[in-house]
């Protein structure tokens, strides 16, 4: 039998699932996986192998999932990536597209087939009243913002930077939809020497770029030769994230020119403190962003772009007094 497992930001997978059972009756073999603003990509990634324990050895897995590029895909993906030849992913989950799922696997033994079968019934619960607005049957859709090819792009020196944000889950939801659409960048960079050197993670993070936008990985040192030579890369509008303030300080000593900041995610680990729920540090976390300022960095405390600007310093005070009391 093929398992189903429903993942999703927030408590939508649990809902949806209870949704689907009240009109298809309840189901066997079907997991929901929820990821709360509270947790890291490591508490998500354990979620979803727990879930899996759960099936049978011999069962193909289905992954519905609410967003393409969002933590629950890319942890789903990395898990994917060694049953390529059974597993499917199907992102953009509807209810139209669930209780489809469950008739499919009356008759379908393959998590491929019924991912296939499923989309179309996924897109055509989209229905729209009054039905003038519904778009004519192969009109033309609004053509995406034009992305200069690969290492071809304007003269050097022109290469903008639209955002630097500091975030353990790298390319997730919130970068690959809320902030992608505010800044426009052309290009995202992950500057991280960790992940350069992982070619898993490296291709996770390629596949969950957003529509439009290309996502390179590229070593700190890298990231200062192009920043100081953009002869490849002028005219391009670059989102970079760092995995945690230490890359940052490192890539701005050598030279990447940035003035600010956004501090999105810092993920909990021992010996850090958590002074709020999506940041957590320790000496060398503070030490680090102390350095950051003297040197006129200025900080954007926003986990996406409609949020209230949080207060770096006293946030960064409230961390120094809980870790004075662990000490």
């Amino acid at each position: 039998m093929v398992g189903i497992i429903l993942a999703s930001h927030g408590k939508f997978a649990e809902g949806i699932k209870q949704s689907g059972e009240m009109i298809f009756g309840e189901q066997e073999k079907v997991e929901t996986v929820t990821f709360m603003p509270n947790e890291g990509p490591d508490d998500l990634k354990a979620h979803l192998e727990a879930a899996i324990a759960k099936f049978d050895p011999e069962d193909e897995v289905l992954f519905l999932i609410d967003l393409w590029g969002g933590s629950p895909f890319n942890q789903s993906n990395g898990l994917f990536e060694a049953h390529q030849d059974k597993w499917a992913i199907v992102t953009g989950l509807n209810l139209p597209m669930l209780i489809e799922a469950y008739g499919s696997r009356l008759t379908m033994n393959s998590a491929q087939e019924i991912a296939a079968h499923i989309v179309e019934a996924g897109r055509d619960g989209v229905k729209i009243k009054p039905e003038s607005l519904e778009p004519a049957a192969g009109a033309a859709q609004p053509a995406a913002a034009a992305v200069p090819s690969a290492l071809t792009g304007g003269q050097p020196g022109t290469m903008s930077y639209v955002l630097a944000r500091v975030d353990s889950r790298l390319l997730h939801g919130q970068v690959a939809t809320a902030w992608t659409k505010s800044t426009q960048p052309t290009r995202i960079i992950v500057v991280s020497d960790n992940v350069a050197k992982d070619e898993l993670r490296k291709k996770l993070i390629t596949q969950a770029a957003p529509p439009g936008v290309k996502a390179h990985v590229v070593p700190i040192d890298q990231m200062i030769k192009i920043a100081k030579d953009d002869q490849h890369m002028g005219g391009q509008k670059a989102l970079l994230l760092f995995e945690t303030p230490q890359d940052a300080l490192r890539a701005i000593e050598g030279g990447v020119p940035l003035k600010e900041l956004n501090i999105g995610s810092m993920a909990h680990s021992t010996g850090k403190v958590q002074p709020n729920k999506v940041l957590a540090f320790d000496q060398n976390d503070i030490d680090t962003f102390a350095k950051l300022k003297a040197k006129g960095i200025t900080f954007d405390v926003r986990k996406v772009p409609t949020d209230a600007h949080g207060n770096m310093d006293e946030i960064l005070k409230k961390a120094q007094d809980e870790l004075n009391k662990q000490g």
